[in-house]
């Protein structure tokens, strides 16, 4: 499980592993050099390490996708990527936000811009507003994508997502369209045609994420 903590606006990630029954290891996500702590019931922990178990929030798991939900309609896809290993880059765990092309921000979650900032994701969570499209695009193969966004941009990470009909669940709906990274949609970049986006190499159905 990955942990998220913040203090003076910057975000600090944990991992915290189950060894077995009774044995908890967490370190830092990007450890440099720090110990890893052992987590054993009834036995002390270092107090930044307790802070994180108390206070901590749980990330989403890696490559999950999520729907942001308006009136029944997912209105934006958020996509988790876990960042690469400790120790092999300083890129962390991100939850890319990325709303329906052609929509004003008033549909858009209102943490769009930090997901993972005010603490309150799970809160959204339990009320219903961020819903986890696996089990929806899993019963849909061939029908929603992950393109990777052209090169000439400048948002190298960015990726625009392709539903190429309505999906239906029994809470909500999944509209057909491009969902485009809302860093892109402020700029006013127009996004690509669905058709381009689907031609493009290394573009991944949904459905086996």
């Amino acid at each position: 499980m990955v942990l998220v903590t913040w203090a003076a606006d910057k975000a600090r990630f944990f991992v915290l592993t189950k060894r077995n029954e009774d044995l908890f290891s967490i370190r830092a996500w990007n450890p440099h050099g720090e110990a890893v702590q052992e987590v054993v019931p009834g036995e002390p922990v270092a107090d930044v390490f307790a802070r994180v178990i108390a206070d901590g929030m749980p990330v989403p798991r890696d490559r999950a996708v999520l729907g942001w939900v308006t009136n029944r309609a997912v209105t934006a896809i958020l996509t988790v990527h876990g960042g690469y290993p400790a120790g092999a880059s300083a890129r962390v765990p991100e939850i890319q936000v990325m709303p329906m092309a052609d929509t004003t921000a008033l549909d858009w979650p209102p943490f769009a811009s930090n997901p993972l900032a005010d603490g309150g994701f799970w809160d959204h969570v339990d009320r219903g507003d961020i819903v986890d499209l696996a089990c929806l695009l899993a019963r849909c193969p061939g029908q929603a994508f992950r393109a990777a966004c052209p090169q000439g941009h400048g948002y190298a990470r960015a990726a625009y997502v392709v539903v190429k009909a309505n999906l239906a669940a029994e809470e909500y709906w999944l509209p057909a369209g491009v969902y485009a990274d809302h860093w892109m949609l402020r700029e006013g970049i127009p996004a690509p045609r669905a058709r381009h986006l689907l031609a493009l190499p290394g573009t991944v159905d949904l459905a086996a994420m």
